[in-house]
């Protein structure tokens, strides 16, 4: 059977118009894009928990999961009439008018444009100066297992037990675990965001080793990145119920806490969502009748004093940040594929130093451009003997993200 250029899927009072249903997204399970619409429709009542009513920037992966997406904060024109909308302002000075999503339909024609997952902001679209949830994204470095995760989870929710917050556990969708907050839609980004470093900040102190709330990646060493600034004005973060771009189809999926040491991210995929969806509803069902305050982390605030600061001054006369870690950058490159070959590349010219690296010593950095990613490349020496250290040198890819392609020596 040829396959079809459009087909129309009802749901509810609207027809939807999908093109290109029978395209296959992830081959590894057979995944058409009409099978993933239907996933969204089945789990539509949580998806709309975690992403409804938000401003969405659509992330979208129009030339299949093995490339790079591009980032879409404007809804497209001639969207659906069952398609709202928000204007967004940011910090730099430039608006947005993003999509906002409020029922099934909604969500089947954000998949249908290539989106893969939500990524809703923080905030409602009737209110997008006060956000109504903090986001907690514990992010492992390379070379911490899940054990190490789970154990900085269940202390950041003794932190906010101590403040009377009640966190609401899920896995990422990737290798680490996001905690959401409800809050009440009184306070500015700049307060929220301080609310997490402080979580951050205290979840750091109870947990030395295990967790970090260092914003310099190669300061954090092998642990457990408490990563407050997802809670910034212009930050998303991928949503309840949220497939995710890996050949599994892994979602990212909510959790009841007794389940948080018992399960793998792994185990959670569209097929196995959908029917443990079907069976036990949504874990996070009473996640809006739990708001909270922000009092005790802001009092805890105070009590902390300010964070540490970062050195400034690099010696180069620019202002930037000095390091305290001797890195070097070895490429800049379009997408990760070419990073990770680029990586190889250099430890394969470098064996008897690539031996002495630990697993967090190596940084491959996703770097959001304005409409894109692209990547970065560098390797902390501090477990290299200082005589040993390679100095830096020409980059082995140079990727300029405004101009084009890396070039390569």
């Amino acid at each position: 059977m040829a396959a079809r250029a459009e087909t129309f899927v009802q749901v509810a009072e609207h027809e939807v118009r999908v093109s290109h249903p029978d395209k296959v997204v992830f081959p590894q399970p057979g995944l058409t894009k009409l099978d993933l619409i239907e996933y969204y429709i089945a789990v539509a009542a949580g998806a709309l928990r975690g992403a409804g009513g938000r401003p969405l920037v659509l992330k979208r992966f129009v030339k299949g999961i093995t490339q790079e997406p591009f980032f879409q904060k404007r809804v497209p024109e001639g969207h659906p009439a069952y398609i709202d909308t928000a204007i967004l302002r940011y910090a730099r000075g430039t608006s947005a008018e993003e999509a906002v999503v409020r029922d099934a339909a909604g969500l089947a024609w954000v998949v249908n444009l290539g989106c893969l997952d939500l990524n809703p902001h923080a905030v409602r679209a009737e209110d997008l100066d006060h956000p109504d949830e903090l986001r907690v994204d514990l992010d492992p470095m390379p070379g911490v297992e899940w054990a190490q995760i789970v154990d900085v989870a269940h202390v950041a929710r003794d932190v906010l037990d101590d403040v009377g917050l009640t966190g609401w556990p899920k896995t990422s969708g990737s290798r680490g675990l996001h905690v959401l907050v409800r809050i009440e839609p009184r306070w500015s980004f700049a307060d929220v965001r301080l609310a997490a470093e402080t979580l951050a900040r205290e979840v750091s102190r109870r947990a030395p080793g295990l967790a970090s709330a260092q914003w310099w990646k190669e300061e954090r060493g092998e642990s457990v990145f408490v990563d407050f600034n997802q809670n910034a004005k212009d930050r998303t973060v991928a949503s309840a119920y949220s497939i995710r771009p890996l050949p599994d189809a892994r979602v990212s999926t909510p959790l009841a806490w007794d389940e948080v040491r018992m399960r793998r991210p792994d185990e959670f995929t569209v097929r196995t969502v959908r029917e443990r969806y079907a069976d036990i509803g949504d874990p996070h069902a009473g996640i809006d009748d739990a708001v909270g305050v922000l009092d005790g982390l802001l009092a805890l605030a105070a009590e902390l004093g300010p964070a540490e600061k970062p050195p400034r001054g690099s010696g180069d006369g620019s202002g930037r940040r000095a390091s305290t870690m001797p890195l070097i950058e070895i490429a800049r490159t379009r997408t990760k594929p070419e990073a990770e070959a680029v990586l190889e590349r250099w430890r394969a010219e470098n064996v008897e130093i690539a031996r002495m690296l630990h697993p967090a010593d190596v940084l491959v950095d996703g770097m959001r451009g304005s409409s894109s990613l692209w990547y970065r490349v560098r390797i902390n020496l501090q477990h290299v003997p200082k005589a040993d250290r390679p100095a830096q040198g020409a980059l082995l890819a140079d990727y300029d993200p405004p101009h084009g392609p890396a070039t390569h020596r």
